[in-house]
């Protein structure tokens, strides 16, 4: 498997528990490493109130595993804490994933129990990948989940992913890429522009404006640095006579205002009247200051031109993690037959067999519900749509669902589906799934 990314990074065999290494050891003593196994990732539930979740994270995932080695540093760590013998150690030496795996496409919708992702391998070889998996599932389908809530709020004005001080630095760089999947226009997050091809933007803080002796000492310099077209922050003091000022040096060509503070609804009223009576009709306004979906939602009437996100987005707005889970639901007996294997322990059983999953559409192209076929691929109607994808075939990503190419494929993944799914997804209120899951049994 090779590299299908252009930046330097180290290897990921290390973000992973303990116990997936102990168990891999124990797998080896007992022989049962070897079993071709298939696992499955999913979420029991959603979210109190969501309707829906956003598969994020996938690209990230499989440019991740492809750095899934154990090279000598690994190694003399585990050794030297007496991780794991001799015997294991010698097998992650020469450790690299040769399975199959598909899913969900990266940007696409999901419900309780779809079969996100399905690993398809040895056991030795897919079990130690489980915490990895759920870092990378869990963390970005929180955040695309999330910032999909917030762009169907913002319906056609742009959003933009600001949230990198509100988070770890590599953590902030996959919120960017997940958030722009889930239909954000921008980042602030150089890295994630670097790494991904994502648009970036940008321009003063109230610290800019506080160096300067005078508010309008430090519009100057910015015009003077960017142009008329730049976006000035206008709230460090008096908001009126910021936007006199900055109409009066830059003049009908300012690109936009930018609000932090206050009420937002009201200010961006007659700020926008303001603009219109200074001959500033093309002037934009952005918002910022703590938004998440019910404030944008909040922002519908007011005359506002793009939000500008943060906090609530890369903590996945009150839910920071997608509660995806990583079971073996099917594996080999001594005679090499596949059986199923399921976990029955209350309030979180799972449902054993290999998936493979159906969206079911109308004759109007709107989903009405999930089909996952248990051991069988579900009857297609003709126009439904299958789900799972495949990511790796014989250890190798498939091409373009990574870097920048998959990120483009992502987007443009979620755009579609957003258009498939009932209106109901629109909604922030409280609610079931918009679609309901259904087993189909051989």
């Amino acid at each position: 498997m090779s590299r299908a990314t252009s930046w330097d990074h180290p290897a990921t065999s290390l973000y992973t528990d303990h116990y997936e290494l102990t168990m891999l050891q124990a797998a080896l003593h007992s022989g049962a490493a070897h079993r071709r196994s298939v696992f499955e990732a999913f979420a029991r539930r959603l979210p109190d109130g969501r309707r829906y979740g956003v598969v994020g994270g996938t690209g990230r995932l499989l440019e991740g595993i492809a750095d899934f080695r154990f090279g000598d540093a690994e190694l003399a760590f585990l050794e030297q804490n007496k991780v794991v013998n001799q015997e294991t150690l010698d097998y992650l030496a020469n450790y690299k994933f040769s399975g199959d795996i598909w899913g969900y496409a990266e940007g696409d919708a999901y419900f309780p129990n779809s079969p996100i992702l399905i690993v398809e391998s040895t056991f030795a070889e897919a079990c130690i990948l489980e915490t990895y998996i759920l870092s990378v599932l869990n963390h970005d389908s929180a955040i695309a989940s999330a910032a999909s809530r917030m762009t169907s709020a913002a319906g056609s004005r742009p959003c933009i992913e600001m949230g990198s001080r509100r988070t770890q630095e590599e953590s902030a760089t996959a919120a960017a890429r997940a958030a722009v999947i889930a239909g954000f226009a921008s980042t602030s997050n150089l890295e994630a522009g670097r790494r991904y091809g994502i648009k970036t933007v940008g321009t003063a803080a109230h610290s800019f404006t506080l160096l300067h002796d005078t508010e309008r000492e430090a519009f100057e310099a910015q015009i003077a640095a960017f142009g008329p077209g730049t976006s000035l922050l206008v709230d460090t003091y008096d908001v009126e006579t910021a936007v006199r000022t900055a109409v009066e040096l830059a003049g009908d060509k300012l690109g936009a205002v930018r609000l932090d503070s206050g009420d937002l609804v009201a200010q961006a009223q007659w700020v926008r009247q303001m603009l219109d009576d200074l001959g500033n009709v093309n002037t934009r306004i952005v918002v910022t200051s703590d938004l998440d979906e019910f404030a944008i939602a909040a922002l519908q009437s007011a005359p506002v031109d793009s939000y500008g996100v943060g906090t609530s987005l890369v903590t996945g707005s009150g839910a920071p993690t997608a509660s995806m889970v990583y079971k073996l639901v099917s594996r080999t007996n001594d005679a090499g037959e596949f059986i199923s294997v399921a976990k029955a322990a209350k309030n979180k059983a799972s449902v054993g067999g290999r998936k493979y999953a159906l969206r079911k559409l109308n004759e109007r192209g709107r989903a009405t519900h999930e089909i996952v076929g248990i051991g069988h691929r579900p009857e297609d109607d003709g126009n439904d749509r299958s789900l799972l994808q495949q990511f790796v075939k014989n250890g190798e990503v498939l091409p373009g669902w990574t870097g920048p190419e998959g990120v483009v494929r992502a987007k443009e993944r979620h755009a579609a589906t957003m258009a498939e799914l009932p209106a109901v997804v629109n909604r922030l209120q409280r609610g079931e799934a918009a679609i309901p899951t259904i087993y189909e049994e051989n």
